[in-house]
């Protein structure tokens, strides 16, 4: 039985994209550029602020670091107030960590979504039900880099083998593999089955509480 449980948020604990897609297109809006459907968000994050602000902006425009900086300055301001207006859990979720933790397993987050985002949410929605949070930091790589789930293992003091990791894109399937932890692909969040099998999930649940049966 695994004792530990890694989740990524965005896609698969939250549904953020509504609330994404707002402050992206407000940010474009703001410098007189063109906004984007709210599904073509779904293959804009997974890889960090940076490269969400990268594969919005027009081609003409994605080396230029002003105007990318300005842009992420934007997005920030408007998504630190606005992040949580139409965000939520999706359906199950709650139940699915309060099952895992009556079982006594430890969980943790490891996102890509800034630091500071991340622990102003987490608490919002989900209380004190992880026991260590990781967000993007200043100084330290985005996933799919291994050495992240090495830095929450140790926090958790869990073994790969004992540990699963839940995520929605291939950048989590990535992360999991290099991470040597079991990969978990959702089907409810942002990419497709296709996708998460061909970067390596080593199962796939339809709802959450599909998880327990491979504990």
């Amino acid at each position: 039985m695994k004792k530990y449980g890694i989740f990524d948020l965005d896609g698969t604990l939250l549904n953020t994209l509504d609330d994404l897609a707002d402050a992206s297109n407000r940010a474009l809006a703001a410098m007189g550029m063109p906004q984007h459907p709210v599904d073509a968000y779904r293959y804009f994050v997974g890889n960090g602020v940076a490269k969400l602000i990268e594969r919005m902006t027009p081609e003409p425009f994605r080396n230029d670091p002003k105007i990318l900086a300005q842009l992420r300055k934007l997005f920030n301001e408007w998504y630190d107030v606005h992040g949580k207006d139409l965000t939520r859990p999706y359906d199950g979720i709650l139940e699915m960590l309060d099952g895992l933790l009556a079982r006594g397993m430890k969980l943790a987050i490891l996102s890509n979504k800034p630091h500071q985002f991340v622990t102003a949410m987490v608490p919002n929605y989900f209380g004190d039900r992880f026991a260590v949070i990781y967000g993007q930091r200043e100084g330290y790589p985005t996933k799919p880099d291994g050495s992240l789930v090495d830095l929450v293992l140790k926090e958790l003091g869990a073994k790969p083998e004992e540990t699963v990791y839940l995520g929605d894109t291939s950048v989590d399937m990535e992360t999991a593999r290099n991470g040597k932890v079991f990969a978990v692909g959702v089907l409810w969040g942002f990419r497709t089955k296709e996708e998460l099998l061909e970067s390596g999930a080593q199962a796939l649940i339809a709802r959450p509480q599909e998880l327990f049966d491979l504990l």
